[in-house]
């Protein structure tokens, strides 16, 4: 095994592979962790012929021994790696919380024992629940509606423990509806925005589940990188836990109107029922991620949204 400064657990995932390719192309030393089950291959073309080093360690988070083996020597761990979905947890519940929370714990028990700096924690705006009260702030009272809520409230709540009783630095980034390219498309949990631009591209009707009229923080993946980047240094930021979006919502059904006039479309909405454990509406107060990591998301959401639509037309071209 390579020495590496850093290492990202899920980082042949969608935010993980980002991350990389960021502290690749700064010349750094990367170790990636990832078992593969939704992080994909083809995303470790990315790193290719940037100036840093990468190392691919494929294990799963549930197997103690193989964190321990990736973390040594590690100075700052990106922990991306999770089963990112609340329908995927509503109908696998057990294999979530696996993974989700006791994988967490295995990264900072690891890290701890490896003598690791700090370990960044992807968490999720799921752990606010409905409540209607908007923005989003990180002293309202969480009411997760989801297995994958809860997994994620436990995970970041492990992490000031452990910076509160064993002195590990954390720091937990609540993402809002994070957007952007190498978002896969075709899973039966895929995010919302591959999902409408790859239906759009094929001439299909997309698919929204209730009015169309709930609204998200959608993030682009840039963003979600500095924040990332931001967290690993900052001093103030440490055992807090902080909202990582835009400070801007919109709805599905404008996002889409978006979409039909970048791609020069209009094939209609397939309206269906609700899905169990969607929350309405979700907007984040950044004002905390500003003041401690001097966070400020440069790339708003209708360029973000025609960077992505770039990407998807150049993988289906």
């Amino acid at each position: 095994m390579t020495t590496a400064r850093y290492l990202v657990t899920g980082g042949a995932g969608f935010i993980g592979s980002h991350i990389t390719v960021a502290l690749l192309k700064k010349g750094e030393s990367v170790r990636v962790f990832d078992n593969f089950e939704t992080g994909r291959r083809s995303n470790l073309k990315a790193f290719e012929g940037l100036p840093g080093n990468v190392e691919v360690i494929e294990a799963d988070l549930r197997n103690l021994a193989a964190v321990r083996e990736a973390v040594q020597g590690v100075e700052v761990v990106y922990h991306e790696g999770a089963l990112a979905s609340v329908p995927r947890s509503v109908a696998d519940p057990i294999k979530s919380l696996e993974v989700n929370v006791n994988g967490t714990q295995h990264v900072l028990v690891a890290a701890r024992d490896a003598g690791v700096r700090r370990v960044v924690f992807a968490c999720s705006s799921s752990v606010y629940g409905d409540t209607p009260t908007l923005p989003k702030r990180e002293d309202m009272t969480p009411t997760p509606m989801s297995p994958y809520a809860i997994h994620k409230l436990t995970s970041e709540q492990l992490c000031g423990v452990f910076t509160r009783i064993y002195g590990l630095e954390t720091v937990a980034l609540r993402y809002f509806n994070v957007f952007g390219p190498r978002q896969d498309p075709k899973s039966e949990y895929a995010a919302v925005i591959p999902r409408f631009l790859t239906a759009l591209l094929q001439q299909q009707r997309p698919i929204v589940f209730g009015d169309g009229e709930q609204t998200r923080d959608f993030t682009y993946i840039d963003n979600v990188v500095q924040a990332n980047l931001l967290a690993a240094a900052a001093e103030a930021a440490n055992g807090e836990a902080m909202n990582i979006g835009c400070g801007e919502r919109i709805s599905l059904n404008e996002v889409l109107r978006i979409a039909f006039d970048l791609i020069g479309v209009n094939t209609g909405i397939d309206y269906r029922e609700p899905r169990t454990g969607d929350v309405r509406d979700s907007l984040a107060d950044i004002s905390k991620a500003q003041h401690l990591l001097h966070y400020e998301p440069t790339i708003k959401f209708q360029e973000g949204l025609a960077a992505t639509l770039a990407a998807l037309r150049s993988g289906i071209e």
